[in-house]
């Protein structure tokens, strides 16, 4: 399931950080593995977790200025998961489609950060409106 939309209750109180600089980057990702861990989440789960954390924190750094990474502990029926709530007051995305497309890029970067952080996580929903900002919500489900 790509979209975000199903329903869950929250275990676990949400921890903002703040992403305004690389080391916030480095920040959000350590802080996401170690819920991720602490849910249960090993091995690759863990790196593909951390590696969707550091896509969207570095695009908050790169292209919106100061914005947040949220993590949340929820539960759907008797399922534990992840959830990562990315969001910044940017510029916004112009265009979406073309954004979660692999290798399209508005700098000189590969392309890959929204689509590589969709294909990692097991829900993705990216919502973003022109001067108001960007939020990607992911979950990442135990299995």
């Amino acid at each position: 399931m790509n979209a975000v939309d199903t329903v869950e209750t929250y275990v676990e109180g949400d921890r903002a950080i703040p992403i305004v600089r690389d080391t916030d980057v480095v920040a959000a990702r350590l802080a996401a593995r170690a819920l991720a861990s602490r849910v249960g989440f090993m091995g690759t789960d863990l790196v593909l977790i951390a590696s969707a954390v550091s896509e969207v924190a570095r695009n908050i750094v790169a292209y919106a200025g100061p914005g947040e990474v949220i993590l949340s502990v929820v539960q759907n029926r008797s399922r534990l998961g992840l959830q990562v709530i990315a969001r910044d007051r940017g510029p916004g995305i112009a265009d979406m489609s073309r954004a979660l497309e692999k290798g399209f890029s508005t700098s000189r970067s590969l392309g890959l950060g929204l689509p590589g952080s969709k294909q990692f996580m097991d829900e993705f929903r990216l919502e973003s409106t022109l001067g108001l900002g960007t939020t990607v919500t992911m979950r990442k489900w135990l299995s």
